[in-house]
């Protein structure tokens, strides 16, 4: 049986060197017990008993279940420590700090009886070498973990209710705040936050110009502009943020968008398609481009790969100088070379005509009548209404106080439909031309915009509209775009590798009669 801890001298012979390990799921600035206190009542029970410490072990904010996401280094550290006998006897506050898991019960307790190191918690010192000490251990570990999973289901209950109340949950995002009621603290709303707000309106809106997210989190920095939590703006996070629903008013759950949510948008729903589209485009993407040297590099391709075209995987045009020259070549060797000034201005001067004609503005026109656009809304309308109808029969009980549907059951439903609901969703989101190549089509003379543009947004209107493929010259020295040099498709045509919606199209053909024949 267990003893106390100031009668264990008159048992055992000592001394009784101690390992004081604390931990606690939560930080420690919020409610709970903390660490901190744990070890501080270590500290008293050793210095009134006279167990002189030894070391501490600390696992903050890490819990002990089964369900854990992170591992316990101080934990691993405190069984290492028990193996070399460093301690005679580890002190924690209660058996909960130790373990929430059968699993680590049972490792702890190997460890503590092959090395004779005793066990205390609760008041209480045990010796795992006897059976009654282990059976008391082993029913306190199965107590903590059940304890641990009525949290869980807890917290799973709480936040599928949160979510079909469309409700916050989890992390603040950037640019929100949330009020409390004073009284009992319970969240009231999530509104804009008065400073972050229009910070992340900013982001927004240089997203959907087409500026690069490495030159709009630099711009961010040197205007003194930090994160919610203080730190400076990484493209990573702007990444983070313009992928997240909840800035156009949208509650995500499990991973997925899940329906409309009680606080206000950031962004309107055309700017949130529109930077969708630019995050989705092909190739060295828009959004981790780093600071282009080149207009066509990594986006123009060479057109002599024959075998690498049925998966759309063809390899992209690099600068280099040749001779002097800045010029550009295959990603995969110098067979395929060319001027890259004159490239360019071949590029330009057809990429704006294009732009300035009626069939740029035919090709970038939303579709109302959109057949896949429309059957992926009829699946999406089908697919909610049968998540809610599960949802109802789980609310709906007899007389006998049996609910139509188990909550096991409607978990696995939901686990199912929620991600075809959101690839629905998806699918029936309209073509949103993006802001930096509508004002280009809607330009009295294009050449004027895009000589103002960056080249950055420059880089992003070519994905969206023109794929350039680069071939052999007829001859070795030719420096000049002769016929059949250049091959070029506009959006909507064969070979055509960008735009708003991709589609697996082949190459086109190369014709040598025509000039930048397509």
């Amino acid at each position: 049986m267990p003893v106390a801890p100031e009668y264990l001298h008159l048992i055992y012979r000592g001394p009784f060197p101690a390992l004081l390990y604390g931990r606690a799921s939560v930080d420690p600035k919020q409610k709970g017990s903390s660490v901190r206190a744990q070890l501080r009542e270590g500290h008293k029970l050793c210095a009134e008993v006279g167990w002189p410490v030894v070391d501490e072990y600390k696992d903050v904010g890490i819990s002990a279940s089964r369900h854990a996401r992170q591992d316990r280094d101080d934990f691993e550290r405190l069984l290492d420590d028990i193996r070399r006998r460093r301690g005679r006897i580890v002190v924690a506050f209660e058996a909960s700090r130790y373990y929430r898991d059968l699993g680590a019960y049972i490792r702890l307790r190997d460890a503590c009886q092959e090395a004779d190191v005793l066990l205390c918690y609760n008041g209480q010192v045990f010796d795992l070498a006897k059976r009654e000490d282990r059976k008391a251990t082993a029913q306190d570990a199965v107590q903590a973990e059940d304890e641990a999973e009525g949290i869980r289901d807890r917290n799973l209950r709480t936040a599928r209710q949160t979510a079909e109340a469309g409700k916050p949950w989890g992390i603040v995002p950037d640019g929100y705040k949330r009020e409390y009621d004073p009284d009992t603290g319970d969240l009231l709303r999530q509104i804009e936050h008065p400073v972050q707000g229009p910070v992340v309106r900013r982001i927004w809106q240089e997203a959907a110009a087409g500026q690069s997210l490495r030159g709009t989190a630099a711009r961010l920095n040197r205007d003194g502009h930090r994160t919610q939590k203080g730190k400076p703006w990484q493209v990573w996070h702007l990444r983070t943020i313009l992928r997240n629903p909840a800035y156009v008013g949208r509650r995500k759950f499990r991973g997925q968008d899940f329906k409309d949510a009680t606080w206000p948008a950031l962004v309107e729903p055309r700017v949130f398609d529109a930077v969708q589209t630019l995050l989705d485009m092909e190739g060295r993407a828009w959004a981790t481009d780093l600071t282009p040297t080149h207009l066509l590099a990594g986006i123009g391709l060479c057109g002599e790969h024959f075998d690498l075209r049925a998966t759309n995987s063809e390899p992209t045009l690099r600068g280099f100088v040749n001779r002097g020259y800045p010029s550009l070549k295959c990603d995969l060797s110098a067979h395929v070379t060319v001027n890259e000034q004159k490239l360019i201005a071949y590029t330009e001067e057809h990429l704006t005509a294009y732009l300035a004609s009626d069939k740029a503005k035919r090709a970038f026109q939303v579709k109302v009548d959109d057949r896949e656009a429309e059957a992926a809304r009829v699946r999406l309308r089908a697919l909610e209404a049968q998540l809610e109808e599960a949802r109802v029969a789980a609310t709906t009980f007899d007389e006998n106080g049996v609910p139509g549907l188990s909550i096991a059951s409607l978990n696995a439903t939901e686990l199912r439909l929620v991600p075809l609901i959101t690839a629905a969703r998806q699918a029936a989101r309209p073509a949103v031309v993006p802001e930096v190549l509508l004002n280009l089509l809607e330009a009295t003379d294009p050449n004027v915009l895009w000589d103002r543009y960056d080249l950055q947004q420059q880089r992003s209107v070519l994905r969206l509209c023109l794929t350039v493929r680069l071939h052999k010259a007829s001859a070795r020295g030719v420096r000049s775009i002769e016929p059949g040099r250049v091959s070029l498709a506009y959006e909507g045509e064969p070979g055509f590798m960008g735009g708003l919606r991709r589609g697996q199209t082949p190459p086109p053909e190369r014709d040598l009669g025509q000039p930048g024949a397509r």
